[in-house]
């Protein structure tokens, strides 16, 4: 994944500072992401989600809203309408650029924003929540005791997260005023809601409002035991990649031809962790896989080995060569099984020191069906002639270049 470090104007013509993940491959769709409340473009979360689209093949804009993050502009001159006009606006500079969005990514309040707008946007097919509020006046509820300052006073400093920030009546007001069902209602794109049922900050039963206020397509998937903002790795990437799952069904993702000598298209694997091992594998826009290491040899676990998949390849072409050669000869083969070993651990390869050492790849073989002694001696002789079996019997060259 490239990023481009981008600016556009936004609701009043502040420059609001975002990020174009971009794919390394063929560009299939775009996406565009808005940051909950207070937060901006770069939580962990949103990092990871735009990462994982972008494996598939689809750009990411994540924007910083009017006075947050790397924008310009004053926070307290904003409100949950100009929140929707900015994203009216990120909308415009993307199609301005060819690159009109069909899926958008919201999260807590900026959840909201995306159901606000996305009536607005004839090219959305498709619009994932997380934590999002079903009457963005929820998010007054953080205000506290300041709430009656705000509204007597018209402005009032409230602690978020930690952070200072200056609240008018005018935002207020906004967010009062701010009504979502009337969009729901008239959603034509697909839905995905995820909520997690301890969610602290906006309760689970927002997501209960936005699910019955809108019609089909549409799914609900719970984040468990996650926080408000994602913010544990395994959360954000379970998150990211049931978003990434789910909108390959309601994307137009067509696959570009395979480049000339390479029939069955490019597999690209990307780092998905800088400080660990965790990479994204990605054929095409339809199958993604995690490749990692174990958390002993400084990965999370979250992925197979390298060797791992090497492994899975001379399996699964096992299985398929026997399976054709059973079903050409009308053999009663009910079920087979391939259980493949690997003695050495990548980990430890990357770092010996030279010396020659072969690698040794063990299968067990289980068959299940009326088969008799010469068939199965048959299937057990069929296994050795897999292509990856002899592909990994000789030597293969490997050529390397930079791009």
């Amino acid at each position: 994944m490239s990023t481009e470090r981008i600016t556009f104007p936004g609701h009043d013509g502040h420059a609001l500072a975002a990020r174009l993940d971009l794919p390394d491959g063929p560009h299939l769709a775009t996406a565009l992401f808005a940051h909950c409340f207070t937060c901006s473009k770069d939580i962990p979360a949103a990092r990871r989600i735009a990462g994982r689209l972008a494996a598939l093949g689809i750009a990411v804009l994540r924007f910083d809203f009017t006075g947050l993050g790397h924008s310009e502009g004053e926070f307290a001159n904003t409100h949950f309408s100009s929140n929707a006009e900015d994203l009216r606006r990120a909308a415009a500079y993307l199609e301005g650029r060819g690159m009109v969005p069909s899926l958008l990514v919201g999260h807590s309040l900026g959840g909201a924003a995306v159901l606000r707008v996305a009536g607005d946007l004839p090219s959305v097919k498709a619009v994932a929540t997380l934590g999002a509020p079903f009457d963005p006046d929820h998010v007054t509820h953080n205000f506290g005791d300041a709430l009656a300052r705000i509204r007597e006073d018209g402005r009032a400093e409230v602690n978020l997260g930690g952070r200072p920030f200056t609240i008018t009546r005018r935002f207020v007001e906004d967010v009062e005023g701010s009504a979502l069902s009337p969009h729901l209602k008239g959603l034509r794109a697909a839905l995905l809601v995820m909520h997690a049922p301890r969610d602290a900050i906006v309760g689970i039963e927002n997501a209960t409002r936005i699910f019955t206020a809108t019609r089909h397509p549409k799914s609900f998937v719970t984040l468990d035991s996650a926080d408000h903002l994602v913010s544990d790795p395994a959360d954000a990437e379970y998150a990211a990649g049931v978003i990434a799952a789910w909108a390959t069904r309601y994307l137009d993702l067509k696959a570009p031809a395979p480049p000339p000598g390479a029939p069955e298209g490019v597999i690209r694997v990307s780092e998905a962790d800088a400080q660990g091992f965790l990479q994204d594998v990605a054929h095409g826009p339809h199958h993604h896989a995690l490749a990692d290491e174990p958390a002993a040899y400084g990965g999370t676990n979250r992925g197979m080995t390298p060797y791992g998949f090497v492994a899975a390849g001379l399996g699964a072409c096992t299985s398929m060569t026997i399976r054709m050669y059973a079903r050409h000869k009308g053999w009663p083969l009910r079920h087979v099984q391939v259980d493949v070993t690997h003695d050495k651990v990548h980990a430890q390869d990357a770092q010996s020191s030279g010396t020659a050492k072969a690698d040794r790849f063990h299968r067990v073989i289980t068959l299940e069906g009326d088969l008799d002694d010469a068939q199965r001696a048959k299937l057990l002789e069929i296994a050795d002639k897999c292509p990856v079996h002899r592909t990994l019997e000789r030597s293969s060259e490997v050529e390397t270049e930079l791009a």
